[in-house]
């Protein structure tokens, strides 16, 4: 049986060829989410909706949007080493959900990994010093730490993981499908 890690394009969400009506996760916010308001954060820039799909049926789907951390959530020996703003800039991976008939076959780590390239392409041209997620449940946050997700210390269900960190992680990785470049700045 082949791989299904990277079999599968992850395109842009288009309710004329994406099925929401059928689509079961097994968490009500995050179908009900996808059912009802996706469309509707995408069509007001809220969020970027990103689908895996075969045919018009979705297997599973995710959301990024802009983000703001208060360097005080971060754990202290971090924050010292970050630039010295109110706020730094991050990206939010919103909502990711994988339908009940494809869970634990592959498919949200290649949401995910796709998740984390696309956020790490984009520093090239807007600023995002991490990744963050907040997670639904103890299963999420599990899920999340084994790629290296660090908890915030005062919120449990909340992780961040710093771009640096995902850089590393795609310079190494074995699957010539995952490409990044690595951003210069232009001075």
């Amino acid at each position: 049986m082949p791989d299904p890690i990277f079999e599968r394009s992850i395109t842009a969400f288009d309710v004329r060829r994406h099925d929401r009506e059928s689509f079961a996760c097994g968490v009500e916010s995050l179908d009900r989410y996808f059912r009802s308001r996706a469309r509707q954060d995408r069509d007001k820039y809220a969020a970027a909706v990103f689908v895996m799909a075969e045919g018009p049926g979705v297997i599973g789907y995710y959301t990024l949007s802009s983000y703001m951390i208060d360097p005080g959530e971060l754990p202290h020996e971090l924050a010292r080493k970050l630039p010295r703003y109110p706020n730094l800039p991050a990206t939010l991976i919103g909502r990711l959900a994988v339908d009940e008939r494809y869970q634990r076959k592959g498919f949200g780590e290649e949401l995910l990994l796709d998740a984390l390239r696309r956020c790490f392409a984009s520093t090239s041209e807007v600023g995002s010093l991490a990744v963050v997620v907040e997670a639904e449940n103890a299963e999420a946050i599990q899920f999340y730490q084994s790629y290296g997700f660090i908890r915030f210390p005062d919120h449990g269900d909340k992780l961040f993981l710093l771009m640096a960190t995902i850089r590393a992680m795609f310079e190494k990785w074995p699957n010539p499908k995952i490409t990044v470049s690595t951003p210069t700045p232009s001075r």
